[in-house]
């Protein structure tokens, strides 16, 4: 049986009564909720998956139009990530990498476009949202992360993987194991923080003086955005990184 759930978060000023009202609909079916950020998170694959696919379908030697732009992205992060793991290892995680990237990408950008994530005074409704406004998203990823680099890790060193849990001394095994955990904490809230902090903000402005106070702020999101998921997918990065490296003994 369908449920509409509906919430939202209103934001008052002390100078003015008026509010911004941020609302957005879940449809439940039976114990299953489809959120606005799930559904927005399928159109981004949506268009991802279209855009990559009108970029390759016809692969040219010398590439030009869609297929130079996206051959142009995927060299610059392979370029950057050779020099942080390597020209092999950058070879072996950039489609892990760079799905991440152009996920998070695309997604913070979907919070840019029209009717959505920010309110809309008195009538307006979102929607839909980023889905890296919403912390299950964003701990999701984190948690791919988090068994990626358990998983390349025992792939490049074995067993022996296992031994960084006591080193340099066997008793900070407990603080290398809470490490290890608190990483994708931080990935997952670092990137939810940021993206869904500014969707308040925005929110808030707009119950000021719509359309005119949160442009700056929306500028500003072009660049947070691209910052925002170059930061997760550098430490998604660094971590794949040491947990791959094999250091050589002389």
């Amino acid at each position: 049986m369908k449920k509409v759930l509906f919430s939202n978060i209103a934001y008052a000023s002390d100078a003015s009564t008026a509010i911004a009202t941020f609302n957005s609909v879940d449809f439940g079916f039976g114990p299953l909720i489809i959120s606005t950020e799930l559904v927005t998170m399928w159109a981004v694959m949506l268009v991802i998956t279209v855009i990559c696919y009108l970029g390759t379908k016809n692969m040219q030697r010398e590439p030009k139009g869609l297929q130079n732009v996206l051959e142009m992205g995927v060299e610059m992060l392979l370029n950057f990530l050779s020099g942080l793991m390597g020209k092999k290892r950058a070879r072996m995680y950039l489609p892990f990498l760079m799905t991440f990237f152009i996920l998070i990408l695309v997604s913070n950008y979907s919070g840019l476009l029209p009717m959505a994530g920010h309110a809309w005074v008195e009538h307006g409704t979102a929607i839909y949202k980023p889905p890296t406004s919403n912390v299950n998203v964003t701990g999701a990823l984190a948690f791919i992360v988090f068994l990626a680099v358990i998983y390349y890790g025992v792939k490049a060193k074995g067993a022996s993987y296992f031994k960084h849990f006591v080193e340099p001394l066997p008793f900070l095994l407990p603080i290398n194991i809470l490490e290890q955990f608190t990483r994708p904490l931080s990935l997952a809230l670092r990137l939810y923080g940021n993206v869904y902090g500014e969707e308040m903000v925005v929110a808030a402005l707009a119950g000021l003086l719509p359309f005119l106070l949160p442009l700056p702020i929306q500028v500003l999101g072009v660049l947070f955005g691209a910052v925002q998921a170059f930061v997760f997918t550098l430490l998604a990065a660094m971590y794949l990184e040491e947990a791959t490296a094999i250091h050589e003994h002389h």
